[in-house]
């Protein structure tokens, strides 16, 4: 089995030196009207070669543009969608973290692509990485779910206050930024839903929504397009919905270990018959993993996985870390494959 190194989603967006707060500097400028748009851009594409170049040093074979010109997971898809305005601010889960919350106006529609130049753009910048080591690596967009954000959406519309039609019409967008991402040569979607670990009882509702972006698959497939869909779940514990997770259409499953100690041994007694997208370091604790010991881990569970391949990464996105640690986790993944051979 192919155990390969992946990041999870997002990467911090400043750092301690006065180049790594360049981002920073041009938002602050741009707020008080002294920079323009275009200045923005440029600061944001600069921070994203330089989070493509400190994953490609770490040795990360499936890297992420670290959503460097997202403001948060939620308002930078759907506040691109006709129908919705962008509100104000709430708490991430329970993170630090904030988000603009969208209020759905009218149904939401695609009006153009939401990341496809995003993936473009980190693409390029991998290829021209100094070190040279760009090769069979790539890279993965990343689209908040359909069920997602519906739950973190309020509403307006009438024919929108229910769940399930917002879920199904941010299912149809994003169903058809999949089918343009497999055009532009994307290879692997992640899609999170972190919000179903914390409301099961909307399973039926969210596996229909879902069911859009796997039919966006098949039919980019049919195309003669090669795109797999990985789904990650984190910021709860998923032993619950373990059993039906595993179940469903995709071509990978994200998992985050940090919030039950126990998921390591429901997954070994369990399996998977889809890969796995091992979630085993820690992408919101500072503190450093061991690599012997997530090593052992990982042994045992890569054969009770079924299929060719299986992933290693954070738990979720790093931007919750300082960059130097957010370094640290990364490199730490090299380590412990490297443990994980040894024995």
């Amino acid at each position: 089995m192919t155990l390969t190194l992946a990041h999870s989603g997002s990467y911090p967006r400043i750092g301690d030196s006065p180049d790594l707060q360049v981002l920073r500097r041009a938002i602050a400028g741009f707020d008080r009207g002294e920079r323009t748009l275009a200045d923005l851009a440029e600061a944001e594409n600069q921070m994203t070669r330089r989070a493509i170049e400190e994953q490609s040093a770490a040795g990360v074979e499936v890297l992420t543009d670290g959503l460097i010109r997202w403001n948060d997971p939620v308002s930078y898809l759907a506040g691109k969608l006709n129908g919705v305005k962008v509100n104000g601010l709430l708490r991430l889960f329970d993170t630090n973290f904030y988000f603009r919350q969208p209020v759905i106006e009218a149904h939401p529609e695609r009006k153009g692509a939401m990341t496809v130049d995003d993936f473009r753009f980190a693409r390029e910048a991998l290829a021209a990485t100094a070190n040279g080591n760009a090769g069979a690596r790539k890279v993965k967009p990343v689209l908040t779910g359909p069920y997602t954000l519906a739950r973190h959406s309020l509403v307006e519309a009438a024919a929108m206050t229910a769940l399930e039609p917002r879920a199904v019409a941010y299912a149809e967008a994003l169903a058809a930024e999949i089918g343009a991402l497999a055009d532009a040569g994307a290879e692997i979607v992640q899609v999170d839903e972190p919000s179903i670990l914390l409301n099961p009882g909307d399973w039926n509702i969210f596996t229909q929504a879902l069911g859009r972006l796997v039919a966006a698959r098949d039919e980019a497939r049919k195309r003669g397009r090669k795109i797999d869909l990985v789904l990650h779940v984190y910021f709860h514990d998923c032993a619950p919905l373990y059993g039906k997770l595993i179940t469903l259409p995709v071509d990978g499953l994200g998992l985050d270990f940090s919030y039950n100690p126990r998921l390591a041994d429901l997954v070994a007694e369990a399996g998977s018959p889809i890969p796995l997208a091992l979630g085993l370091v820690d992408g919101r604790n500072t503190k450093l993993e061991r690599p012997a010991e997530v090593a052992a881990v990982v042994s045992r569970l890569l054969p009770c996985i079924s299929g060719e391949r299986a992933w290693l990464g954070p738990s979720c996105g790093l931007e919750y870390l300082p960059r130097d640690r957010a370094q640290a986790k990364l490199a730490l993944l090299k380590e412990i494959r490297k443990a994980v051979e040894g024995r």
